[in-house]
């Protein structure tokens, strides 16, 4: 299949007053055209990170990208000026914030800032685009678009804010989405609603990048799945794959802590210990203090992201697979 975007070997850093966090470190994956493709772990582990910087987004200070290359429809787009990156901002590449509150305009209402996007990067006039933003809202959810279109964010619930975020990215039909936590606020019956339009878009071959901690919906939206772990990627594979036989260790350990919808009362199953401190990752793996399998190299180096079949791994015990 032919690649849409591919991330390579990116790191990221922020300064800090008690010293530099290493966010992100030499990230690898990539994403096809038309292919949904999840990014699951623990909070913290650099998802959200990960996600902002493919359109430059970290704040630099205190931010800053070490290395690495994040190649869209064959540009770089770390190394592009930034007036040819705001062109691809939207138009081919949307954004679904996780913080919908703060990521609208509070001095303007929903029906500017849909209009505003939709003028920016199309020759459009202002009353279609306006019909065009009503019609969107409509599409997402909102009941009585027409007159929620002049409502500013202090007016909207929480989950009416994301919904507006929602048709914001959706509305230009962009190559690529990338959604962070798209349908946290969101009841189960919109939830399903939003999920429906995206399998829409994927049929146009758009492509998406879904951050979530929900298994359940990694399961039902994605065709593959990238797991992180204290800023790296720990295993890459197809959703069958990594679901029925993950490989490594961490993998296994948020499986078996999904809930069980069985009769029977069972105790959740969590994993034992804590995520080691970004400002000093130790010497070997980064999940050793967590895993049942350790040895003494696993305490000693550092395990490559090994390709196992169709299937990639950062584990020492997937050689012997």
């Amino acid at each position: 299949m032919e690649k849409l975007l591919d991330i390579k070997d990116l790191s990221i850093s922020f300064k800090t007053d008690e010293g530099t966090i290493h966010a992100i470190d030499k990230v690898f994956f990539s994403i096809n055209k038309g292919e949904v493709l999840g990014l699951v772990g623990e909070s913290g582990c650099g998802k959200s990170v990960t996600s902002m910087s493919v359109l430059r987004l970290i704040a630099s200070p205190p931010g800053n990208i070490d290395s690495g290359k994040i190649i869209f429809d064959n540009k770089d787009l770390l190394s592009i000026p930034i007036e040819e990156l705001k062109k691809i901002r939207g138009k081919f590449i949307s954004m679904i914030f996780q913080e919908p509150m703060t990521a609208l305009s509070p001095l303007h209402c929903v029906g500017n800032q849909l209009v505003e996007t939709l003028q920016f990067h199309g020759n459009i006039d202002y009353k279609k685009a306006w019909e065009i933003g009503e019609q969107w809202l409509h599409n997402i959810g909102i009941g009585d678009p027409g007159k929620n279109m002049y409502a500013y964010p202090f007016q909207l619930s929480g989950g009416m804010s994301q919904r507006v975020m929602i048709a914001m990215a959706l509305m230009l039909d962009p190559k690529l989405i990338i959604a962070d936590e798209p349908t946290t606020a969101l009841d189960v019956t919109i939830q399903a609603q939003i999920f429906d339009l995206m399998r829409e878009m994927k049929k146009k071959d758009t492509s998406l990048l879904l951050i979530t901690h929900n298994m359940g919906i990694i399961w039902e939206m994605c065709d593959r799945v990238a797991v992180m772990y204290a800023g790296e990627i720990v295993e890459i594979g197809t959703i069958k794959g990594i679901f029925q036989e993950p490989l490594h260790p961490y993998t296994q350990a948020l499986l078996n802590s999904i809930p069980s919808i069985s009769i029977k009362r069972e105790k959740l199953k969590s994993i034992p210990g804590q995520v080691p401190s970004p400002f000093n990752y130790p010497k070997g793996c980064r999940f050793q203090d967590r895993c049942n399998y350790t040895f003494d190299k696993c305490r000693k180096e550092h395990p490559d992201l090994e390709k196992i079949n169709d299937r990639q791994a950062r584990c020492f015990l997937v050689k012997n697979k």
